[in-house]
């Protein structure tokens, strides 16, 4: 497979080294490293979430100049446990478990700042990711930009593409009755958490043969039997599913509001013109928030990396990077992260680092994933927060029942990041433990705190996550999928 990119990327190679981070919550993380083990940092963040990593990916980097990382998300690719699982528990799978993760990787890894390289959902982790921790990153290299906003997810599975592939969304469309064709998401939503392998198995392999159909610009038939091997399609779809009905923790918008953080670091945007999955609008979106990126419009292709076009830019963009110094990392005004000398020793975290062959796993690293954790969130959300008050701040005079509808708009629209802890020893995580921030400059009695906003949404309920009913609090009415009102 890929054959046709041999005169475009690098030759294969193998890792030199192997292993798996504890991470916390029972979840180990797949990691790999290639090339010079003193080259240039870089990790790949790959697609989904739920697709996993291959051996072709490393071949973007020159293995001369770059030490590249490459790991499997949780839940999938050599990650375990597997999401395929018939009775896979997800709520421990976020987006800010996962950027607490890379932060963890980093740590282990003992690098002090690293390239990253993102294309489609791997695009989201990497802005997620370097919006919280920009003092780590020295580029950032992206590919079919997607940002998870609403008109996004709309676009591919409530519809809009069925504009262009009109055949292809008849087959996505047909295992679901009629009458459940509104929410699209929703209803592939209750067949993947349905933990009879007879019923979810069958909606996984549709889902991801809906998604592979769309990447290529030309139809991609070994593309397409790779994403609909049983377990990797059950994988994919689940996690997939699981992270868009939840908008990926995410504030609408957030990403690309965000983007003011990471505006010095040097940038390249890679876009295919005919990108059905992630269209051009989000990358154009992106663009004009960081006026100072590179901008690549691909004329002859779709979504994928593997188009050559595509494949051709991305390389370039790496071969680039490798040659030119690393910048000094300056803080913009209001970049209010930590710095990498505030964090915990990068040294501490080893113990959390198991090599291939070592049969009795060392101490896990919830503690310190946990903080990466807390710390990535709280980013996050002093962000939205700084803009709400901004916004009271100019208009002190409205009464209380306007406040009321904007909250309740805001917890209508904001899917429930909360992830509570399960029954396992190793995880101690929890990110509602966060500080608590500043009240909001309203004219009403007492505003209330971040910590406050966030137990409120607890109490109105979570997103489906499988498995949700064994270690919810008895705030939470109901598992799976919320009220349609509340998911779209």
């Amino acid at each position: 497979m890929n054959e046709h990119l041999d005169d475009i990327l690098y030759p294969p190679i193998e890792p030199y080294q192997t292993g798996d981070l504890i991470v916390g919550d029972g979840n180990r993380v797949y990691w790999e490293q290639s090339g010079n083990p003193d080259g240039k940092p870089v990790v790949f963040l790959h697609g989904g979430p739920g697709a996993g990593t291959s051996p072709w990916h490393r071949r973007f980097f020159d293995p001369a100049k770059y030490r590249i990382i490459l790991f499997d998300q949780r839940g999938c690719g050599r990650s375990t446990p597997h999401a395929s699982e018939p009775d896979a528990d997800l709520r421990h799978n976020t987006t800010w478990h996962l950027v607490a993760d890379i932060e963890l990787l980093r740590k282990n890894l003992a690098i002090d700042r690293w390239q990253i390289f993102g294309g489609s959902w791997g695009s989201a982790l990497a802005l997620a990711y370097a919006e919280a921790y920009p003092q780590a990153v020295t580029e950032i290299v992206l590919r079919g930009v997607f940002t998870l906003r609403r008109h996004e997810l709309e676009w591919f599975y409530e519809g809009g593409a069925s504009a262009i592939f009109p055949d292809a969304w008849d087959d996505f469309i047909a295992p679901i009755p009629v009458l459940e064709r509104a929410r699209m998401m929703e209803a592939y939503h209750r067949r993947l958490a349905d933990p009879d392998p007879a019923v979810h198995v069958p909606a996984g392999m549709s889902w991801s043969r809906w998604e592979a159909t769309t990447l290529t610009l030309l139809p991609d038939a070994e593309l397409i039997a790779a994403m609909t091997e049983p377990a990797a399609a059950t994988a994919f779809a689940r996690i997939e599913n699981h992270y868009f009905l939840n908008r990926g923790w995410f504030e609408e918008g957030q990403l690309i509001a965000g983007a003011e953080a990471i505006r010095d670091i040097p940038t390249v945007i890679v876009q295919g013109r005919y990108d059905v999955c992630t269209p051009p609008m989000t990358a154009w979106d992106l663009r004009r928030a960081l006026p100072d990126a590179e901008f690549v419009m691909v004329p002859d292709a779709a979504h994928a990396a593997s188009e050559p076009g595509i494949a051709r830019a991305l390389r370039a963009a790496t071969d680039r990077f490798a040659d030119e110094p690393v910048r000094e990392y300056v803080a913009a005004v209001s970049d209010e992260s930590e710095s990498i000398a505030d964090e915990p020793d990068a040294a501490a975290g080893e113990q959390d680092l198991v090599e291939e062959g070592d049969v009795e796993g060392p101490q896990d690293g919830s503690e310190e994933s946990a903080a990466a954790l807390d710390s990535a969130e709280e980013t996050a959300a002093e962000g939205a927060e700084d803009e709400s008050e901004e916004g009271a701040a100019e208009d002190t005079e409205r009464t209380e029942d306007a406040e009321h509808t904007e909250v309740e708009h805001s917890e209508g629209d904001e899917p429930d990041g909360d992830v509570s802890s399960g029954d396992e020893a190793e995880s101690e995580a929890s990110v509602t433990d966060e500080p608590e921030g500043e009240a909001s400059v309203v004219d009403e009695p007492r505003a209330k705190s971040r910590k406050e906003k966030r137990k409120d949404r607890k109490a109105r309920g979570r997103k489906g996550a499988f498995g949700d009913d064994a270690g919810e609090s008895d705030d939470s009415e109901s598992a799976g999928v919320q009220e349609p009102s509340e998911a779209r």
